[in-house]
């Protein structure tokens, strides 16, 4: 079994908090790390608190497989700091919930559980995913289904350009439809056009 990590993706960097990166999750290598994010209590939102080790490697290796839905390990200078799911909403998690558009993206993001606060790094790592997503010329619209009761998450889909729609019952939440397209984003943050 290989120990290379897979190659970066997506490269940006923060004036304040230093270079970010993207990669494709290994679900081989980044299991053990993983399962220690979606497991801890900050986490809750991403409703897999009692997931074991061997639960959440199959669900990663999933994703690889799956043809709508991928997953990307997020790093900060270098280090290993938040989780990114990437998915076609016309496929995948919101399927007869809204009428997809073309262009459309779906989108998860995860912070890595840290003892001391960095001021401004989750605002950064929504930031860099938003860039990412729209450097796919495709992207028209990112579009996110976050639990209604998570207003911290609200706050920052707001902060980077995103509209509420409307709440839609998923199985396991319910959840606040939210959109952001690219001219959204941009006058938001001076991001992608």
């Amino acid at each position: 079994m290989s120990t290379t990590p897979p190659p970066t993706v997506f490269t940006r960097t923060d004036p304040a908090l230093g270079a970010f990166a993207l990669r494709p999750v290994d679900p081989n290598t980044d299991g053990e790390l993983l399962h220690g994010w979606v497991t801890h209590p900050k986490a809750s939102f991403w409703l897999m608190g009692e997931a074991t080790l061997p639960e959440v490697e199959r669900e990663y290796h999933s994703i690889a497989a799956a043809a709508h839905h991928d997953a990307f390990l997020g790093l900060r200078e270098g280090e290993p700091s938040f989780l990114v799911e990437r998915y076609d909403p016309a496929h995948v998690e919101l399927v007869g919930l809204y009428e997809p558009e073309p262009g459309d993206i779906g989108m998860h993001f995860l912070t890595a559980p840290a003892g001391e606060p960095l001021h401004g790094f989750t605002l950064t790592v929504i930031t860099t995913v938003m860039e990412f997503l729209f450097t796919d010329p495709g992207v028209r619209r990112v579009v996110v289904e976050p639990d209604v009761r998570n207003t911290a998450v609200h706050a920052l889909n707001k902060a980077v350009g995103f509209e509420e729609s409307r709440r839609v019952a998923k199985p396991e939440k319910e959840a606040l439809l939210s959109f952001c397209t690219r001219e959204q984003f941009a006058a938001a943050t001076g991001g992608a056009r």
